[in-house]
C-alpha cells in the first residue's frame, strides 16, 4: 500500500511527513523505459510531491515542474488534494549523469491550483544543490523562507521520502538549537537504508529518543489519470475531418499519453465504430 504519514514532535518545534510508494510504480514509469538515472530522478520527485502536499489543505492540485537546459528537458509531476498522484520526464537520448549534469542551469516552479476559482500560486527558483531534495530545501529557504530537510530514496519497486520542517520559531524556545539537533539526526540516514527499512522501523530507529507523533496514514494513489474513454472522448472531439488524413496515412490513429507514456491505437474499424456510436447516441437525444 502506498502510504503519507504526517509528524510532529512538539517538544522541538519541528512537523514533518514520511511517504512510502509501493504500488503502480511500473505504470507509471515502465511505458517510457527512462534510462537508469533519469528513473531515480523521477522517482525522486514521485516521492518529493506527497511530502509537498502533506500540509497543504486546500481542494486542488499542486505541481512541481522542473525545466532545464541539459540534458533533462522538463520533469513534471502533479498531485490533487485526494493524493492523486502522477509525473512524468522528457530528455534527450543519451540522458545520463549526476543531478547537477541532467539539469544544467535549471528552473523550479510550484503551482498550486485550487479546484475552485481562478486564483492559483506560482512560485519560481534557480535549482541550486546536487541533488533534488537539495533543490527542494532551496525552494522552501528562497521562496518560502522555511527551514527544510528533505531526503528521496528511489528504487526500482519503492519509492521513499522524509521531511522535516522547522515550525515559526515563537512557538517553541531554544527553537535554534532543536532544529540543528533535528537536523542531525535526519542526516544520518542513507538513501539504501531508506529502501532497507519500513516506516515504522526507520522512524523508530532516526528518533527513538523524540517524542513524536506519528498520524494516521493517508493512501496515495499512484496513476496516471489516462484512460481508454479518455482517449476515445479526445478522438470524438476532432471528428471525421481530422482523424481521416491520418488514417489515409497510417493506416490507425495512435495517441501517446504525455505522462506514463502508454500508447492507444485504434485501427480504422476502430475509428469507425467509435463515430458511429457517437452519431447513434446523438440521434437517440435527438429524438428524446
Amino acid at each position: 500500500m502506498n502510504e503519507l504519514r504526517e509528524l510532529l514532535f512538539p517538544e522541538r518545534g519541528v512537523r514533518g511527513a514520511y511517504v512510502d510508494l509501493r504500488e503502480g510504480i511500473q505504470d507509471m514509469t515502465g511505458w517510457r523505459h527512462y534510462a537508469p538515472d533519469v528513473y531515480r530522478l523521477l522517482g525522486q520527485a514521485l516521492a518529493a510531491t506527497p511530502l509537498l502536499a502533506s500540509h497543504l489543505k486546500f481542494e486542488g492540485r499542486i505541481n512541481l515542474q522542473f525545466k532545464g537546459n541539459g540534458a533533462l528537458q522538463l520533469l513534471v509531476t502533479q498531485i490533487d488534494h485526494q493524493l492523486e498522484l502522477r509525473g512524468m520526464a522528457k530528455t534527450t537520448p543519451d540522458a545520463a549523469g549526476p543531478f547537477g549534469e541532467l539539469m544544467g542551469d535549471g528552473m523550479l516552479a510550484m503551482v498550486m491550483e485550487p479546484a475552485r476559482g481562478t486564483q492559483y500560486y506560482q512560485a519560481i527558483v534557480e535549482v541550486a544543490g546536487e541533488s533534488l531534495a537539495e533543490a527542494l530545501e532551496g525552494y522552501f529557504t528562497q521562496s518560502e523562507q522555511l527551514a527544510t530537510f528533505i531526503r528521496l530514496a528511489a528504487g526500482p519497486d519503492r519509492l521513499v521520502g522524509l521531511m522535516l520542517q522547522r515550525l515559526p520559531s515563537d512557538e517553541v524556545k531554544d527553537g535554534d538549537a532543536h532544529w540543528e539537533h533535528m537536523l542531525a539526526l535526519a542526516h544520518t540516514v542513507s538513501e539504501p537504508e531508506m529502501l532497507a527499512k519500513d516506516g515504522e522501523t526507520l522512524l523508530r530507529h532516526l528518533f527513538h529518543e523524540e517524542d513524536r507523533r506519528v498520524f494516521e496514514p493517508r493512501p496515495v494513489n499512484l496513476r496516471c489519470r489516462c484512460s481508454h474513454a479518455s482517449i476515445s472522448a479526445m478522438l470524438l472531439g476532432l471528428g471525421q475531418e481530422e482523424l481521416q488524413p491520418v488514417l489515409e496515412q497510417h493506416g490507425r490513429v495512435a495517441v501517446t499519453c504525455e505522462f506514463c507514456g502508454r500508447e492507444y491505437s485504434y485501427s480504422e474499424s476502430d475509428i469507425r465504430a467509435l463515430l458511429d456510436a457517437d452519431s447513434a447516441t446523438g440521434d437517440n437525444q435527438t429524438r428524446q
